[in-house]
Formats: C-alpha cells, structure tokens, sequence
C-alpha cells in the first residue's frame, strides 16, 4: 500500500500493466515438496494471458534446473531460464573480488556448485587448500564440520560472500532456521560480516529484471524482511501473500522500509480488482482507514474497528493503512488481539 487514495470503489486489479511477475518460491509457489493452494493454477493462468514469471529465490542449496523440474512437476510449464537464484548474484559478486579461475571454500550444496563451476571457478571443502573466497549458502546437510571450515579460511584476510541471511524456511511440516542462523553462527566465530548477494539486497532483484528485460514488474513474496523489502529497495511494486512466513502480525508491526503495496491472501488476488483505501486525518492524534466495507480509527495508542468485519482480508488492510498512516510505533499502540488470532484470509 504505497499510495492512498481518498475515493470510493476499486482500484485496477494489481496485474493490471505488469510485463513480468517475480515469485519468491518457498511459502509463495511450495512448501517443501508440495505446491501452496491456488498458486499453480493461478501463475499458469497468468502465463497464459501473456504475462512473464519468473522465479526469484534465495534457496541456494539446487540448481536452476533441479528447482524448474520441481516446478513442472507441480503443474508449471518452466525453464531452468526462467529461475534466478541467490548463488548466481553470489556469483556475479565474487567476479568483482576475485580473479577468474580463482579457488572458493563453499558451505551449501550442488546449486551453488554449480553455479562457481560454470563461472569457471575451483571448488574446494577444505580450509587447507588455501582457498581465495569463501561462498556460503543453504543445504539441509550443511552441518558443524562445513562451518569450522569456513571459519578456519576466514582466520585469513579473503572476501566472504553469502547467498543470503533468511532466518527461517518454510517447509511443509513447519518453519525451520534458515542460511541466517548459519551464516550467524560463522560471524559468531570469525567476528566479520559477509557481503550478501540474495534477498533483501538488489543484485537479485537486479539480476531477474535484466535477465527478463522487465519494464513493469511486480514482486510476489510471502516474507517482508527479505521479499518486500528487497523489492523496495530495487524500486519494484511488490505483493505479499498470506501464504508463508509472514502473517497479519508482522504485516501490522510492518517498518516502512518493509510494506507492500498489496496485501493478498494468495495468488489470486493479482486478478482481483483491488479495493481503494481511504485514509483521513479528522482531529489531530487520529487517523481513519476505509476499505472496502471495513473500518479502523487509531486514535492516540488505541486501534479500534468501526465495521462488523466480516470481511477480514479488508479489515486487515484497513487496520494497516491506519497505523501505517500515523506517527506511532508500534510497541506503544494497543491493538485487539483478534486482528492476527486464528486468522483465516477465507473467512
């Protein structure tokens, strides 16, 4: 919700004058192995009208081609082209601090690999080799013995880049930690910081819009800390869906840096025509949001509901555009519960 508008009624559907769709993977497309509702149908659907998807993801741990045969096998008609992937920015980073041909220490698995073996550089798992950089993305086998050896190569003064710091990941049985706790874990050891290439810094989102020559796009993510704000700061519209990590109470706890334009409760909703929000200033200290037929006032630290929200999606977005709308932080804001209770985007 970056602009707000005070008129009544819809505004275009957010697909509307998009040329390609960026979509995060896991919590957008799958959870593990097994597709989230709606999103085959819905990604196949706008292919069809003529709208590019790509795929952009912070998964290091396959290759391109091993993620394009899970998706086919979903029901997705997609090319290893058509992923972008963390360990290709990583790559694409590690050019400008190494020689070509140079040797690299990875932790993670055959996507990332690949990737260095393709750019031409040596691939070792050993510290002893001397190596010339350290490159450390996820793989679910990524374990103590691969850590201490990155850090027994960073006890030398080399360039260390990680595909990326996502905390978590959502798979099918659960969320469970993710590259960041394990890229922590080696800045825990070696006191430096790694450059990082995926989401939320822009050279993937850099990547994907030249590889797709994207004039218009639109960024699909169910995480805020690393697909919306990744997509803000690249300059690119974005939408979270209600499908993955993130839910109503972080979307409301949301820091500016991090709010989507949109709010979906899943990948439907780009072909929905997206209702208006109102937002007004009456007295000082009070902010009103409308939207569609529901209704929040913040007024001082308290956000109250003025409609019958029956609509939840919407109240949801009206309780957004409020605080999102104020000068208040959040730890300071009294908030009913029942906002982000058992919140359920059918009902």
């Amino acid at each position: 919700m970056g602009l707000f508008r005070s008129s009544t009624g819809m505004d275009p559907a957010p697909i509307e004058g998009v040329d390609v769709i960026l979509a995060d993977l896991d919590g957008v497309v799958y959870r593990g192995p097994a597709p989230v509702d709606n999103a085959v149908e819905s990604l196949n659907s706008y292919a069809q009208d003529g709208v590019r998807v790509g795929y952009i993801t912070n998964n290091a741990s396959r290759t391109d081609e091993s993620v394009a045969t899970h998706l086919r096998d979903l029901g997705l008609q997609t090319q290893a082209a058509d992923i972008v992937t963390s360990p290709q920015a990583a790559v694409h980073m590690l050019r400008e601090q190494v020689e070509a041909g140079a040797l690299v220490l990875v932790v993670g698995g055959d996507g990332l690999v690949d990737e260095l073996t393709k750019a031409g550089f040596r691939v070792t798992r050993s510290a002893d080799d001397m190596p010339d950089a350290v490159v450390q993305g996820f793989a679910p086998d990524v374990g103590w013995a691969q850590l201490a050896e990155a850090s027994f190569a960073l006890a030398r003064d080399i360039p260390w880049v990680a595909t990326n710091q996502d905390w978590t990941i959502p798979l099918e049985r659960g969320i469970a930690p993710g590259n960041g706790t394990l890229v922590s874990a080696v800045h825990t050891a070696v006191a430096k910081l790694p450059l990082v290439a995926g989401k939320p810094e822009t050279p993937l989102f850099e990547a994907a819009v030249e590889r797709f020559a994207a004039k218009n796009p639109i960024m699909i993510g169910d995480r805020l800390d690393t697909d919306i704000k990744g997509a803000r700061a690249a300059g690119i519209r974005s939408a979270l869906v209600l499908t993955g990590i993130d839910g109503p109470k972080q979307l409301i706890a949301a820091s500016p840096l991090e709010r989507p334009d949109f709010i979906l409760s899943d990948l439907r909703g780009l072909r929905l025509p997206y209702p208006k929000v109102t937002v007004t200033h009456p007295q000082p200290e009070v902010v009103e949001a409308k939207v569609g037929g529901e209704h929040c006032v913040l007024n001082g630290v308290d956000l109250r509901i003025r409609s019958k929200g029956k609509d939840r999606l919407n109240l949801l977005r009206a309780a957004c555009a409020a605080i999102w709308n104020s000068d208040k932080l959040i730890y300071a804001l009294r908030i009913p519960e029942h906002l982000y209770q058992q919140w359920d985007a059918q009902s």
